[in-house]
């Protein structure tokens, strides 16, 4: 039987977390979570109507929570939400920098808004980088400012196993089919989210604002039979993740269970970087 206060060190009873992508698909777990934790949850995402409707969800089975519509590389934006945060709570403590632009494999196989390198877009490229780090650090600097102020805070990371290893592309081939790639910048992005996290650990170092990565492997989402076994072939486990799969993780990062971790990148894969 767990020791009480061990199991006290999941709560996060009286705390305030900011979870960007908070309508995705993970994002809204994530979302789920922290709130079940005790936490009021600021969830942002550019899409409004996304973000009302797990907020709402969050209200109605009894926790708290509040949408913001918000463009995370809009500086000014982020700002007036993150000051909004403070001023509805009076605290910031946990961020969870889950937004990205990710293309994903639809029911039919296919990789959404991919092309072949030699092909691949400039613009694309940008709009990548825009997103998944440039938005990363303008978000996490706002945040940033109120931890160092309140002096405790956690950060997470959402990193992906294609910034550990590079994408197996034969996984996303169908036969008959033109060759479907998953992109450059999704594996260059994510491989430098974890730079950005390392960096911002040390930076903060001596003091108990701790960051960390998560990395999820594979996550089921309707996916095609060829895939979702092509997929799982390459998982020590066999099978892709569920979406709940990573609460867990999030949790503990969150929370004062993780209180001396900080640099970390916290694995979640399946087995699937162990080969």
């Amino acid at each position: 039987m767990a020791h009480p206060d061990f199991c006290e060190k999941f709560s996060l009873e009286g705390r305030v977390a900011l979870v960007t992508g908070g309508a995705g698909l993970l994002g809204e777990q994530f979302c789920r979570t922290l709130a079940s934790a005790g936490a009021a949850v600021a969830v942002v995402d550019l899409a409004a109507e996304g973000a009302g409707r797990v907020a709402t969800a969050i209200r109605e089975s009894g926790g708290t929570a509040h949408p913001y519509a918000v463009d995370i590389t809009d500086p000014a934006a982020v700002r007036a939400a993150v000051d909004d945060i403070r001023t509805r709570w009076g605290r910031l403590d946990v961020l969870v920098n889950s937004a990205a632009l990710d293309p994903k494999v639809s029911a039919e196989g296919a990789v959404r808004s991919s092309s072949a390198f030699e092909d691949f877009p400039l613009e694309t490229w940008r709009r990548a980088l825009d997103v998944n780090m440039t938005g990363m650090f303008i978000v996490t600097q706002a945040v940033a400012r109120v931890m160092s102020q309140q002096g405790k805070g956690s950060i997470i990371n959402i990193c992906s196993t294609y910034g550990l290893v590079g994408p197996d592309q034969r996984i996303y081939q169908k036969p008959g089919q033109p060759p479907q790639f998953k992109p450059v910048y999704y594996t260059v992005t994510k491989a430098a989210v974890l730079g950005f996290t390392r960096y911002l650990a040390t930076y903060y170092a001596g003091t108990e604002i701790r960051v960390n990565a998560l990395t999820p492997g594979g996550v089921y989402n309707g996916q095609d039979e060829d895939f979702v076994r092509a997929y799982s072939a390459r998982a020590v486990l066999g099978r892709m993740a569920d979406k709940e799969e990573m609460n867990g993780a999030l949790l503990f990062l969150a929370s004062d269970a993780s209180s001396y971790m900080t640099g970390a990148n916290l694995v979640v894969d399946g087995g699937w970087t162990a080969w």
